[in-house]
């Protein structure tokens, strides 16, 4: 849902509108990439899905009704889930996709689940837009220590993307989300 911002900005920056038109990217995304009636788990924003307001009151106003008109329009959603289990219940089949309310809760269980194959998909122009997902490794250029993995992944998914999506028009996104901390990204794993 957001990218590079302070953890303590990502409350104020979710709004149930900017959920639903994400959860229904993904499901695009999902069905443009072959995968159409994508099972899309949503990650909790606080601990335990809120625990019932003990922990804040965002999964229960904000995130449970961007769920609720999803599956009312047909896409295949369950949440908010706690985030400490969203991912294993992803990885043992349940989920195809998971959306994440904060850059790091998403990137840390990519990069566990796959950090050398791992890529970032910048969703909803109408063409794919990929990147390794551990980022550029400046830090070890030029030093015979990178592992191409994640930049091979990204270039063969860029590449089937943009075969299945040739016929595609640009997705129309709104106004704000040019803004760099909000741009909708999608982690894949292969």
């Amino acid at each position: 849902m957001t990218s590079h911002i302070p953890l303590r900005k990502v409350a104020e920056t979710l709004t149930t509108e900017r959920i639903l038109d994400s959860l229904r990217l993904t499901a695009e995304v999902m069905a443009g990439a072959g995968k159409p009636g994508a099972r899309i788990g949503v990650a909790a924003l606080n601990p335990h899905a809120g625990d019932g307001g003990n922990f804040g009151h965002e999964d229960d106003e904000i995130l449970a009704p961007a769920v609720a008109q999803a599956v009312a329009m047909g896409i295949d959603a369950k949440g908010p889930i706690p985030s400490d289990t969203v991912f294993v219940r992803a990885i043992r089949g349940e989920f195809d996709a998971v959306l994440t309310m904060y850059h790091d809760q998403g990137q840390i269980a990519m990069k566990l689940m796959g950090f050398d194959r791992g890529v970032t998909l910048i969703a909803g122009y109408g063409f794919p837009i990929v990147t390794p997902a551990h980022g550029t490794a400046f830090d070890i250029a030029g030093q015979g220590r990178a592992d191409l993995g994640a930049t091979l992944t990204a270039a063969r998914l860029g590449r089937d993307l943009a075969a299945l999506n040739t016929a595609r028009a640009p997705r129309a996104l709104p106004a704000d989300w040019a803004q760099a901390e909000v741009a909708p990204t999608l982690l894949v794993a292969e």
